[in-house]
């Protein structure tokens, strides 16, 4: 077996280090900004290889699916690496596969291209639970869900500016938000590379690494026996398959609902920044003197609701400003959702699992993102316009009831 030394007292009486600090934020900032500058113009870049325009929301959707697929399969297997080698230079290495599938995704010129990019992009698509170890590495136990919080924020900051950018920037050809995105993650690998500090001692890490580690089916039946973690991640599973749908085809849908263009399209994904740099600057940190994160998660649940419903009227009416009022009270709910939801997975486990169960956590999330945009397109096209909004009140319902049933069991 693999052998640890504990360091539950260390972390809880740890201080945070400064320059590791302004990394891992930087990082966020620039992943963020990086994800969601191509974001307005995908439709576009697909337009031209289809000859049925019913098809387009269908392959929009399925390349959310493939990065999805390559996420879930690479997530728990570069959570274990970094466990085992550290979080430095897993993270360098991803952030390295992202901009190069920006690249190719950029370069086009035939479907298989586009998709090339998104798979390249995917398989190292494990920098986003690699951060969240390495955050979970340098902050207090007990200060978890408070600096989940901040990633939150400044990954909002970042995916304010990129859909805002890429709008603008896909005046000049829709390529060029993909070229930006894989220069501002270049950027962020250098940053990285110059100035990054490794986050996890020597002495807490994995002394080998197993093949079923690497596994990601073992890895979902691993981490879904921990006591107290495998109804919140079912919960969290029902919450991400409609998030999945809605990110893969909301694009489609101002298109053909409201005959938006880039730029309106950008502007409208960074209500969702702009959303957590609200939350998380002035209404996270009331709420975690007054709930626990328990709480704070269902009443993020509760505001996606809301939010879908109002998505959906503003199709029914063609009534545009219901879209914005909605975009903004699910950003609310899904702002106030994801610290909470990474605050409790990070404090279910020691910091020597804390790539492992972010992995895992990852892998959890990528398989919903694989099913939501694949049932989230066929249903837009068979069953209108409406019908991913529908889809996402019904579940997350579901995921209100699995998470009562969770606090209900653990009390």
């Amino acid at each position: 077996m693999s052998t640890f030394r504990s360091n539950n007292e260390q972390n809880t009486a740890q201080t945070v280090n400064k320059k590791a600090l302004i990394f891992g934020l930087m990082s966020v900032f620039l992943c963020g900004m990086g994800f969601s500058i191509i974001t307005p113009v995908v439709p576009f870049l697909v337009q031209p290889y289809i000859s049925d325009p019913g098809d387009q929301a269908i392959v929009v959707t399925l390349l959310t699916s493939v990065y999805a697929i390559c996420v879930f399969f690479a997530a728990p297997g570069i959570g274990a690496l970094s466990d085992r080698y550290g979080r430095r230079p897993i993270l360098l290495v991803s952030l390295l596969g992202s901009a190069i599938g920006y690249f190719v995704f950029g370069i086009g010129g035939a479907l298989c291209v586009l998709f090339a990019g998104r798979i390249i992009e995917g398989i190292t698509g494990g920098s986003i639970s690699t951060i969240f170890a390495y955050f979970a590495d340098i902050t207090p136990k007990e200060q978890r869900t408070k600096y989940f919080g901040w990633v939150s924020a400044v990954a909002g900051v970042g995916t304010v500016i990129g859909p805002t950018l890429g709008g603008l920037l896909a005046k000049f050809g829709y390529s060029v938000p993909m070229y930006a995105g894989a220069i501002i993650t270049l950027l962020s690998f250098a940053y990285g590379f110059l100035f990054m500090p490794e986050s996890l001692d020597k002495n807490n890490r994995l002394t080998r690494i197993t093949f079923a580690r690497l596994n990601p089916f073992t890895q979902l039946l691993n981490i879904l026996s921990i006591k107290n973690l495998n109804r919140l991640l079912i919960s969290a599973f029902l919450l991400w398959i409609p998030n999945g749908s809605l990110q893969a085809v909301f694009s489609q849908f101002t298109i053909d609902t409201f005959n938006w263009k880039p730029a309106l399209i950008g502007l409208m994904f960074s209500i969702m920044g702009v959303q957590d740099i609200i939350s998380q600057g002035f209404i996270m940190p009331k709420l975690l003197r007054k709930f626990s994160d328990v709480q704070i998660s269902i009443l993020g649940m509760v505001s996606e609701i809301i939010g879908y419903g109002l998505i959906a009227l503003s199709a029914l009416f063609s009534f545009y400003p219901l879209l914005i009022v909605g975009m903004f009270v699910f950003g609310f709910g899904d702002s106030i959702f994801g610290p909470s939801f990474n605050g409790m997975v990070s404090k279910s486990v020691d910091s020597s699992e804390q790539g492992r169960i972010q992995g895992g956590s990852q892998a959890i999330q990528s398989l919903a993102r694989i099913i939501g945009p694949i049932i989230g397109g066929q249903i837009y096209v068979s069953l209108g316009h409406t019908a991913p909004a529908f889809m996402g009140m019904i579940l997350i319902a579901a995921a209100i009831s699995v998470m009562y049933k969770r606090t209900h069991v653990a009390m």
